[in-house]
Formats: C-alpha cells, sequence, structure tokens
C-alpha cells in the first residue's frame, strides 16, 4: 500500500514538473527563433516575420508583446485575451486537446469572437490574416513540435422534424447541458457562477436567448462543431465520445429553437408546446412490445 501511495505520489509531482515547464515564460529570444514559422491556407503562404507591424497594430495592446495575454488593456478586458504561448484554443475543428490547423486560427481572425473583446478584423487582407496566423503560431513552443490534430468530418444535414427537436431537448437534458447553459439555456444554470477557464479565471456559459451568432462560428455546422471538438481552455467538453452524429444534430436544432431570431426550429418548438426540462425527470420509458402469442401445437 505504501508503496503504491508513492508511486501515484511520484507520478503527480512529475505531472506538476511537466506542467510547470510547459508554462513558464517564455523570452523574446526563444520567439524569435521561431520567427520563420509559416501558415498555409487557401493557397497562399502566411510568414510569421511578415506580421510583426499587424501583430502591433492590432494584436499587441491585448495579447501582449510575447502573446502571452497580458498586454496593457488585458486588465480592463473581460473574458482574458487567450494566451498564445500556451498553443491552447477555443475554435477548432480538430479533436480536443490538439492543434488547430490554419485554417481554423485564419476563420478566427477573420470572424472575431462573440461576446469577447475580440473582433472582426475586416480591414486585413487575406494575406494579412494569413502572416497573422503564422505570427500567432510563434508564440507557442508546440507548434515547433506538434502537427496540427485531424478535422472532424461533419455528416450530412438532417432534415429538422418535430421529432428532432424533441429529441434534441432530450440529450440536452441527458448530457447536463442545463447545469451550466440554465434549463431554457439562458447561461444561469447551477454551475455558471463557479466556472473557470484553463487559467483559473471566472467564465460565463453562453446564453443562447441573447445571442445569434456562436463563440465559433454561425451555421448548423459550427454549432455542431462545437460539440464534437469542445472549447479549450474552457469548460466546454467534448462530447464526441458521449452522443452520436444524429443526436448531436437533434442537439443543434433544440439549441436553435432558443434563439432570438425567427427559425424553422423555434416555430416547431412552439407548435409542439416545449417546455423547459425538468432536470429530475426521468425519460419516458419505451413502450413494450408485445410478445407474440405461441403457437397452437398442431394436433
Amino acid at each position: 500500500m505504501r508503496t503504491q501511495f508513492l508511486s501515484l505520489l511520484l507520478s503527480a509531482a512529475a505531472v506538476v514538473a511537466l506542467s510547470a515547464v510547459s508554462s513558464a515564460q517564455l523570452t523574446k529570444d526563444q520567439q524569435d527563433q521561431w520567427l520563420g514559422a509559416e501558415s498555409h491556407v487557401a493557397g497562399m503562404t502566411g510568414h510569421a516575420g511578415a506580421a510583426r507591424t499587424n501583430d502591433r497594430r492590432y494584436c499587441t495592446g491585448c495579447h501582449g508583446d510575447l502573446g502571452d495575454g497580458e498586454g496593457e488593456n488585458a486588465q480592463w478586458i473581460d473574458p482574458k485575451p487567450r494566451n498564445f504561448t500556451l498553443g491552447i484554443f477555443k475554435c477548432r475543428s480538430t479533436p480536443t486537446g490538439t492543434l488547430p490547423t490554419d485554417d481554423d486560427l485564419y476563420d478566427t481572425v477573420g470572424r472575431g469572437l462573440i461576446t469577447s473583446n475580440m473582433p472582426q478584423w475586416l480591414p486585413l487582407t487575406a494575406q494579412n490574416r494569413a502572416d497573422l496566423v503564422a505570427y500567432v503560431k510563434h508564440f507557442s513552443p508546440r507548434f515547433q513540435k506538434e502537427k496540427p490534430g485531424e478535422p472532424l468530418q461533419i455528416p450530412p444535414e438532417p432534415e429538422v422534424t418535430p421529432d428532432r427537436v424533441k429529441a434534441g431537448q432530450e440529450v440536452f437534458r441527458k448530457v447536463e447541458c442545463w447545469k451550466c447553459h440554465g434549463v431554457e439555456g439562458m447561461g444561469n444554470g447551477p454551475s455558471a457562477d463557479t466556472l473557470t477557464d484553463d487559467q483559473n479565471r471566472p467564465i460565463k456559459p453562453y446564453n443562447f436567448h441573447d445571442e445569434t451568432r456562436f463563440k465559433c462560428g454561425t451555421t448548423d455546422q459550427d454549432l455542431y462543431r462545437i460539440f464534437m471538438t469542445g472549447l479549450d481552455g474552457t469548460p466546454m467538453p467534448s462530447f464526441a465520445d458521449n452522443i452520436k452524429p444524429d443526436e448531436a444534430w437533434d442537439l443543434v436544432f433544440y439549441l436553435r429553437s432558443l434563439q432570438p431570431m425567427h427559425s424553422k426550429e423555434k416555430e416547431i418548438a412552439r407548435q409542439l408546446g416545449l417546455k423547459p426540462i425538468n432536470p429530475n425527470a426521468t425519460p419516458a420509458a419505451a413502450p413494450q412490445q408485445q410478445q407474440p402469442k405461441q403457437q397452437e401445437q398442431q394436433q
């Protein structure tokens, strides 16, 4: 027993030591050695060295000279700017825990992040954005030794039906989305005030009632992707191992019914008379199939 305890203690110490090394403050000299970083997006090659001026103009004020999220404006911003040195990003098409693709970072620069201080950088040309992607990559040692994960393959979107919207509400209950997002998706669940990000800073869950855009996009495919990849660095996990693709689509349709704009899903929910979920309810039991009567033996 004592040996097992010591073994567990040493393993935990090793994990803590590894975390300390990976999160240690990088120096400008170290990062300058990675200024040869490139990105490859839509036939363009982005060069980190070409993005210095635009980074200084658009990014440094929040993300800092070292990309550590400690820019001069950071103290006034909530949620806090991303710490690029960690190589952890919310919006990805890749599995949880893996690096994003260059396209993922490129889309984030152009799209911005709703409910944050990260805007859409519309003044930038496509080449400017590609260069900035390479510059973001040069901040973190992860990009020097790891490759991006394999992008998620999203199956074709099925037709929206009343059965699917209703089934989506049951998925919302079953995987306990309500604990953070609330029983009506208003971001006021019982866990909402206890949530923290990967740097132990308070973070609020998304409020579906107030927004038409999502953190990482606007389409049904974007929302599906969020379920299946998670938002790394936040309490939002990946559900890839917990729900099937059909269930993920059902959840997309139900959540669409909670948003403020008019939609087919919202109209279906109204026609169904859907009420907020009851977290303590158990799903209705499936009707039992009648057992066929035994055939009378032929005489």
